[in-house]
């Protein structure tokens, strides 16, 4: 029995000296269990939207003024006419708009009822759905506390309309979603384990010695990845257009270029990957871990980024799938073009040039070790 317990003994040291081991059991856990607590919600908090005010009167600066306190919204543009709607959607940071009737104020007074326009971006339809529901229930208790006339009760009509998704469909937000999230792990996964493959079964010294040069061997590993991971995007886009009836609203060329700039970024993060493990059993749980997680719970695939702490917000930023599931958005549903996507296309430009680099590097370092 001294032998048994001796033997329990020495595995627990051998397990506590492991500080990967450690890692796993008790920072995968408690980073989990802190992420899905604060992302895991159906509140929003703090949306953006716009406010276009045709009256400009007491009562409407009044509702404008309880809506603005509500918590829910960040009043961020005053729009002077109904052109400027489709401008401010596309911009990206805008998730309502509220129109204010003519004579606002005088309508309530001498009719008893007036009206108030939402419209909302439904390219994300649960949050476009909160958000409205948010709004028409201020509306609603607005009106309540207003006096009634000619002994009927004050009444405030909403009209609803909803941009780029009428019917609310939710293939509309999985569909890129799921695209970034299958771009990401087949590229960076697959390429990091097919290189740490080589490495762990002693041939990458053997295409070293070859007439190859590294750069050449990696160009090598990673193309097929390119070409299939190229094809499942294809695939996914005709699958969503003929069977779910996704739109392709803008430039198709510009869509499968955007794409693969986001594939081209996915393999520089798997080949950096490949230079930080040995073996592909930590490849695959850095890359399920550090991958599929955070574009599941941090790009605004399914939860909306603006209900996070300001700290996950900010992490967002890092998220490659954040840029490209809005690009994605930006052309298949608002038809979208370059100089609206500008500013993303950029930021994956710049992580793909930051992620390439720094794997090369690695790697050659590497090698030369």
């Amino acid at each position: 029995m001294k032998r048994f317990w001796g033997f329990v003994i020495k595995e627990f040291y051998h397990i506590l000296r492991d500080y990967r081991t450690m890692l796993i059991l008790f920072g995968m856990p408690l980073i989990q269990i802190l992420i899905f607590g604060f992302v895991v919600s159906t509140e929003i908090i703090d949306a953006r939207i716009a406010i276009l005010d045709q009256s400009k009167d007491v009562m409407t600066k009044k509702l404008i003024s309880k809506i603005a306190s509500s918590g829910y919204f960040l009043i961020e543009h005053e729009l002077k006419n109904t052109n400027e709607i489709e401008g401010v959607f596309k911009q990206g940071n805008i998730k309502l708009v509220i129109i204010f009737d003519t004579q606002f104020s005088e309508k309530i007074t001498r009719e008893g009822k007036a009206s108030v326009q939402i419209i909302a971006d439904a390219s994300y339809p649960n949050t476009s759905s909160l958000l409205t529901n948010y709004t028409m229930g201020i509306i609603r208790d607005f009106s309540k506390d207003l006096p009634g006339h000619r002994e009927l009760p004050v009444q405030i009509s909403s009209e609803v309309q909803m941009y780029y998704n009428p019917g609310l469909k939710g293939v509309f937000m999985f569909v890129p979603g799921t695209m970034a999230m299958i771009l990401m792990l087949i590229s960076a996964m697959m390429t990091s384990i097919s290189i740490v493959k080589e490495k762990e079964m002693g041939t990458m010294e053997t295409l070293l010695v070859s007439p190859l040069r590294p750069i050449q061997i990696i160009l090598g590993k990673v193309t097929p990845y390119v070409l299939l991971s190229f094809i499942n995007a294809v695939t996914i886009i005709t699958l969503g257009y003929f069977i779910f009836g996704l739109p392709v609203t803008g430039s198709l060329i510009l869509l499968l270029s955007e794409t693969l700039l986001f594939i081209i970024l996915a393999l520089s993060l798997g080949i950096m990957i490949s230079t930080a493990v040995n073996n592909q059993q930590v490849a695959m749980m850095i890359s399920m871990f550090a991958l599929m997680l955070p574009t599941i719970l941090l790009s605004g695939f399914i939860f909306p980024i603006e209900s996070m702490p300001k700290a996950l917000q900010y992490l967002s930023n890092i998220m490659p799938p954040k840029w490209y599931i809005i690009i994605v958005k930006d052309i298949m549903l608002k038809g979208s073009g370059i100089m609206d996507i500008w500013r993303e296309t950029l930021i994956l430009i710049v992580m793909s040039i930051f992620f390439l680099t720094v794997s090369i590097r690695k790697f050659n370092i590497r090698l030369g070790s």
